[in-house]
């Protein structure tokens, strides 16, 4: 049990300590707070233009669970991450009840305080949602669109549906908390070859979710449906991928399958990877990832 606690512990300190090289900064972005963190890389590769990457986070995560693709990725361009509105110290958007659109506003406005008027947009699970719907709506900001694991949203689903999935988790979410959704919840984010450090990172960023802006993004992921952003996106010809991890049992290879038709682009499967691939495996997608950058 001791030994337990301390290993914990020291996973705990260890991810602090690397994070540190990555401080939490923060922007107003129109009437809205954003926090987020940074890795100032290169601005040219290669005699070119190295366009920044930009990072957005799922629902029990944060801009912290993106430091070992800040620790590759960095040195070769400007790399950042979100948090969230809702998340870290970012102002939630307005309506108790929000849409994508709500969410891609916001990220217009940061962007635009931090002087990037074209990226490359990487969006992880309910980030891929949000990512969607900013490409969908200012195609010509964004070079490339990297979905990993995405979640579709409910918002084409009978609205019985939608109400049972919304208020299945808002109930899990009162009744367990942040704590103990980190607890309960964290084991299914991960595959069963994820090590103990792995486990602790996404026990660590669930943890520290903040009830009002889960919430929020709850009902974010009832109302939304992506595929109909990426058709969108598809139309306005913007160059898009899909990957997801073998072994993610929470978007599923089957139902990112479907996402990657409507963008008209092939699955990448990743091996031995669950729905947080990206901690798990993170020399993996750190590749992927720049690969994409490479060919976008």
């Amino acid at each position: 049990m001791h030994e337990a606690m301390n290993s914990a512990a020291s996973s705990a300190a260890t991810l602090e300590t690397r994070l540190a090289r990555f401080a939490l900064r923060a922007a107003r972005a129109g009437e809205a707070r954003v926090s987020y963190r940074e890795a100032s890389g290169a601005t040219k590769a290669g005699g070119k233009e190295a366009l920044p990457l930009v990072l957005l986070h799922g629902i029990g995560s944060g801009a912290a669970s993106w430091v070992q693709q800040f620790e590759a990725l960095g040195g070769a361009r400007r790399v950042l991450a979100w948090d969230a509105p809702g998340y870290g110290e970012s102002k939630p958007v307005s309506p108790a009840s929000p849409v994508a659109a709500d969410y891609a506003r916001v990220l217009a406005d940061w962007l635009d305080v931090l002087d990037i008027e074209r990226c490359l947009l990487v969006g992880h699970s309910l980030g891929a949602i949000i990512a969607g719907a900013f490409a969908a709506a200012n195609p010509a900001r964004v070079s490339g669109l990297l979905l990993i694991s995405p979640a579709g949203g409910y918002g084409a689903a009978q609205e019985s549906v939608r109400a049972q999935k919304r208020d299945a988790r808002l109930a899990m979410l009162a009744e367990l908390g942040p704590q103990g959704l980190a607890q309960k919840r964290s084991a299914n984010m991960l595959s069963p070859h994820a090590d103990e450090s792995a486990r602790e990172w996404v026990r660590w960023n669930m943890s520290r979710v903040i009830a009002h802006g889960y919430a929020q993004a709850t009902h974010l992921l009832a109302n939304a449906d992506l595929a109909v952003d990426l058709a969108c996106c598809e139309q306005h010809e913007v160059r898009m991928a899909v990957a997801v991890g073998a072994k993610d049992t929470i978007t599923s290879p089957q139902a990112c399958a479907h996402l990657a038709q409507v963008a008209r682009v092939p699955l990448q499967i990743v091996p031995l990877s669950g729905h947080a691939g990206y901690i798990e495996q993170p020399d993996a997608y750190s590749a992927l990832i720049s690969a994409f950058c490479g060919t976008h």
